[in-house]
C-alpha cells in the first residue's frame, strides 16, 4: 500500500510520489517569532512532524525543512511595545518555540531557515519577477501583478475577477490592482532594513518563503503543509511568486493543511478568555499527553480542544505506560511498526485509527501471559507509538515524574508497608497505604513488587 494525501491543490487524495524517491523533500510553514506560540499554532508542528516520521520509515533521505519568520511587521510593534530590540525579541521568542516543540516531541526539522539569514535570495527572486513581467515597484515598494498570473486562486479556490472586484484590503493608489501583494517595501530608520535596487527597506512576508523553500528544497518540492488559514493569501501567493519565477515550474507536488482549533466549540480568542498558549497548556499536562490529544482527531478536521478531551487523553496515555510498566522486565523484539497502524497512516495520516489499533495492542498485552507474546506486542507498541512520537520515557519514570511529593519518602514508606505485611502487621499495612493514598498516591502489587504512580 503507498502513502495516499490530499492534495489541497486538486482536493483529492492522491497517491504520493516524491520527484526523487532516493530523497523527498517537505517545507512547513513556521512560527513568526513575536509571541509566544499557541496551541493551534501546535497543531501543524505535530501532525506533520508525525509526517516527517513516517517518511523517514518510508524513503532514505528526508528533508524538512521549517522555517522561522524574524522579519515582519508585528514583529516591528512588539520590540516597540517591549521596548527591546528585535533581535533580543526574535531570539527570545524563538528559543521558547524550540523548547516548546521539545516538550511536545516533535523532531527539529532536516533545516530551520531564518528570514533575515535569506535576504540575498528574496532580492534575487524579485528581481527574476520584475524581469519576467510579474512584479513592478511604485513608490518605494515592489508589488506581485496578480493578473499576470491567469492560474491566481486555483489552491484556494477563487476566481481573480471575484477577488478584484470583492478585495477586502487597503487599496494603495501605487497598486495596478488592489489584490496585488507586497514583495519588497521601504523601511524607515528605525525600521530593519536592507540595501536593494529599490531602496533601502525589508521583504513582504509571502516572499520569504518562496525563498527558503528554494534555497534549501530546490525550484520544485514534495510537499509543502501548513494550517488550513494560511491557504489564502500566504500559499496562494507563495504559488504566484515561485511559479512565475521559474516559467511556470510547480512550486509544490501536494499541499496538506490541517484543520483549525476551537475551544470549547468556540473560536479560540483572547476577549473570549479562552486563549492558552503553548506554555499555558504545559502547565496542565505534559507534551506527550497533549501530543496524544491533538492526534485523537483526524488533522484534516477541526479541533475542539475542553479539559475532559484532554483528561481523557492523560488517562489513554497512562494506560499505555501501564502496559508497558507490566511487561518492563520482557525483552522485546526488533521494533516494527504494526501492519494496522502502518495502514492507518498511509491512509492519510490517519491518527485516530493508528491509536484505536494502539489501544488493541495493550489490550492484547493485559490479557496474556505469554512471554512470547509479550516481546512481539512490545516490540509493535514501542515500534508505532516511535512514528507518532508517544511513548518516549521508561514507564517506571513516566509515573514517579508525575508526582510533584518527595520520592525518597514515598518509597520509603512502600518499603515500610513491605516490611509489615512480611510480619503480618495488616493493620499497620493499610494504614500506610492510606497515608499514601492521601498523598495522591496509587499502589500496585505485581509479582511481589509494589509500583506506584500519581493518582489524577
Amino acid at each position: 500500500m503507498s502513502l495516499m494525501l490530499h492534495n489541497t491543490l486538486t482536493r483529492t487524495k492522491e497517491p504520493f510520489v516524491p520527484l526523487n524517491p532516493d530523497h523527498v523533500t517537505m517545507y512547513v510553514c513556521g512560527p513568526t517569532v513575536y509571541n509566544l506560540a499557541h496551541i493551534g499554532n501546535a497543531r501543524p508542528y505535530i501532525v506533520f512532524d508525525v509526517l516527517f516520521r513516517l517518511l523517514q520509515k518510508l524513503y532514505p533521505r528526508v528533508t524538512y525543512a521549517r522555517n522561522i519568520t524574524d522579519v515582519e511587521d508585528k514583529i516591528i510593534t512588539a520590540a516597540k511595545a517591549n521596548n527591546e530590540s528585535i533581535h533580543d525579541l526574535t531570539r527570545r521568542t524563538e528559543k521558547i518555540f524550540q523548547e516548546d516543540m521539545a516538550a511536545l516531541h516533535s523532531l527539529p526539522p532536516t533545516v530551520q531557515p531564518r528570514a533575515t539569514e535569506h535576504i540575498a535570495e528574496m532580492i534575487t527572486m524579485i528581481g527574476d519577477l520584475i524581469t519576467k513581467g510579474h512584479a513592478y515597484e511604485a513608490e518605494g515598494h515592489v508589488l506581485f501583478d496578480v493578473s499576470s498570473m491567469p492560474a491566481y486562486g486555483k489552491l484556494s479556490n477563487r476566481n481573480l475577477d471575484d477577488l478584484i472586484a470583492g478585495a477586502r484590503v487597503e487599496v494603495a493608489p501605487y497598486k495596478k490592482n488592489p489584490v496585488d501583494f507586497v514583495l519588497w517595501k521601504p523601511s524607515l530608520d528605525d525600521m530593519p532594513g536592507w540595501d536593494s535596487p529599490w531602496g533601502f527597506g525589508r521583504p513582504g512576508w509571502h516572499i520569504e518563503c518562496s525563498a527558503m523553500a528554494e534555497k534549501h528544497l530546490g525550484v520544485t518540492i514534495d510537499l509543502h503543509a501548513g494550517g488550513h488559514d494560511l491557504i489564502f493569501p500566504h500559499h496562494e501567493n507563495e504559488i504566484a511568486q515561485s511559479t512565475c519565477a521559474h516559467d511556470g515550474a510547480p512550486f509544490a507536488k501536494q499541499w496538506l493543511h490541517n484543520g483549525m482549533l476551537m475551544v470549547n466549540g468556540e473560536k479560540m480568542s483572547k476577549s473570549l478568555g479562552n486563549f492558552y498558549t503553548i506554555q499555558d497548556v504545559l502547565a496542565m499536562a505534559r507534551g506527550e499527553e497533549i501530543r496524544y490529544y491533538m492526534l485523537t482527531s483526524h488533522y484534516r478536521q477541526p479541533f475542539d480542544w475542553t479539559d475532559e478531551g484532554l483528561a481523557q487523553a492523560k488517562s489513554c496515555v497512562d494506560r499505555f505506560y501501564t502496559a508497558l510498566r507490566s511487561i518492563e522486565s520482557v525483552q522485546a523484539d526488533e521494533p516494527y511498526m504494526d501492519p494496522e497502524v502502518k495502514a492507518a497512516l498511509l491512509d492519510d495520516l490517519n491518527t485516530p485509527l493508528a491509536l484505536a489499533r494502539l489501544h488493541e495492542i495493550v489490550k492484547d498485552i493485559n490479557k496474556t501471559d505469554d512471554a512470547t507474546k509479550h516481546a512481539r506486542l512490545k516490540a509493535a507498541l514501542l515500534g508505532s507509538c516511535t512514528v507518532l512520537g508517544l511513548l518516549n520515557h521508561e514507564p517506571t519514570a513516566w509515573f514517579h515524574e508525575q508526582s510533584n511529593v518527595d520520592i525518597q519518602q514515598i518509597e520509603s514508606l512502600i518499603e515500610e508497608r513491605a516490611k509489615a505485611r512480611r510480619l503480618k502487621d495488616f493493620a499497620k499495612a493499610d494504614t500506610i497505604r492510606q497515608t499514601l493514598t492521601d498523598m495522591g498516591i496509587s499502589l500496585e502489587d505485581v509479582d511481589g513488587k509494589t509500583l506506584w504512580k500519581k493518582l489524577g
